[in-house]
């Protein structure tokens, strides 16, 4: 049955010009290398546009959210305009609610709340897809922050339902090796029943020199203080093994001056933040001052909370963020003193900003609202320290943690 149409249609090819049909298959073979390369072009136009990528830690399947996350989301962002374009689905994540990058630009890692794994994955620089390598058990439960060290070798997990830290040695191809140390911290300050019944490890934070680690506890009022052995990845609790924030403060996480003289804890509980000076040889925390990260005349609300601090590259200015005020809290740092200058409580204008990142640059930062699943960029001005939002907001769900990496 399919004889005469095959003689048809070599009847009717005879028939044409023999130069249309040499033109026919020329088309034909042709247009898989047009398509190719006009692909090619457009993604290569698409690198040219950014020259950093933003990753954003996520709590995964929640059906009340606006948006429902899948796991980690990855961005290009054009650091000369400020311009963040979505790239899509990292990878398929339950609950990687805080991810840190490593100096080789090579590898991230993230938490699993829901897990209480640690897993380590390789990062594409040209499409941001993330390629999981594996996962280790984070020794504890609720594993909520990570860090990783200078050399990219030792990565420290902090379990806030358990209390637990947990050091691990990073393989040669980025890949985890068992648990090299995990300690439970304590005792519990037990100020505020509700939070602080048990320890609540929070994160856990390296010095410029890469030397001592710092293990931010909100259960005990406590800054937890380690030796690193870098070729074990083992921890040693130092003697004196902590140093006390104000009662009842719930220290959440920890942030060095670039000239790693002085550090800052935000209080989670109190609305604070607490600034130290360092003895970098001795590993040693003074602590120095305690303000409130609310605006003047503003009282602390149960409802509020702190949620990240960070020192602006410049070393001239640190953030906070107030959860439920959904505020910014920007200061300007005494860089002989490192005494602190309030300046302004900014909208963060998401919801519960349970996180952001200032870019390389400087030049911009990112708030991640949890409640509001959406991210907004704030451009920075280099001599205030003020923020100001360029109007991009976008949408991902439930978003709690931002990572820069530049490429």
């Amino acid at each position: 049955m399919d004889a005469a149409p095959a003689l048809c249609n070599r009847r009717i090819n005879e028939g044409l010009p023999k130069t249309w049909i040499l033109l026919s298959h020329l088309r034909m073979t042709i247009r898989p290398l047009l398509n190719l390369l006009l692909f090619t072009t457009s993604l290569s136009l698409a690198q040219a546009a950014h020259d950093q990528l933003v990753y954003i830690g996520t709590y995964s399947g929640d059906n009340k959210a606006k948006v429902v996350s899948q796991g980690i989301y990855v961005y290009g962002f054009d650091s000369k305009t400020g311009q963040l374009e979505p790239m899509g689905l990292a990878s398929e994540a339950k609950h990687p609610s805080f991810v840190a990058i490593a100096p080789d630009k090579k590898h991230l890692y993230a938490v699993s709340e829901a897990n209480n794994t640690l897993s380590a994955f390789s990062i594409d620089q040209t499409t941001g897809k993330l390629t999981l390598l594996n996962s280790q058990s984070s020794q504890g439960s609720g594993p909520c922050h990570v860090a990783i060290d200078a050399t990219g070798k030792v990565a420290l997990v902090s379990n806030y339902g358990s209390g637990h830290v947990t050091s691990f040695l990073i393989k040669d191809d980025g890949s985890l090796a068992d648990a090299a140390s995990t300690f439970l911290q304590g005792p519990a300050s037990k100020v505020h029943p509700g939070n602080q019944e048990g320890p609540h490890a929070h994160s856990m934070h390296f010095d410029k020199a890469n030397k001592f680690a710092f293990a931010c506890d909100l259960g005990c009022d406590k800054i937890f203080l380690y030796n690193v052995d870098h070729a074990t990845a083992k921890l040693t609790p130092r003697d004196p093994a902590f140093v006390s924030t104000p009662p009842g403060s719930g220290p959440r996480h920890f942030a060095f001056h670039p000239n790693g003289k002085f550090a800052w804890t935000n209080d989670e509980i109190a609305c604070a933040v607490t600034g130290f000076t360092y003895d970098a040889d001795k590993g040693e925390l003074t602590q120095t001052e305690t303000l409130s990260t609310l605006p003047p005349g503003v009282a602390v609300n149960p409802k509020f909370s702190t949620a990240e601090v960070q020192v602006h590259p410049n070393g001239k200015f640190l953030y906070v963020s107030n959860r439920a005020h959904d505020t910014i809290a920007c200061y300007a740092i005494n860089e002989a003193t490192g005494k602190l200058t309030y300046i302004e409580n900014a909208p963060s204008i998401v919801q519960v900003p349970r996180n952001f990142g200032i870019d390389p640059t400087g030049q911009w930062l990112i708030t991640a609202g949890q409640n509001s699943s959406n991210i907004a960029v704030f451009a920075i001005d280099q001599t205030t320290g003020k923020i100001k939002p360029t109007g991009q907001v976008l949408d991902v769900g439930s978003p709690v943690c931002v990572k820069f990496l530049k490429l």
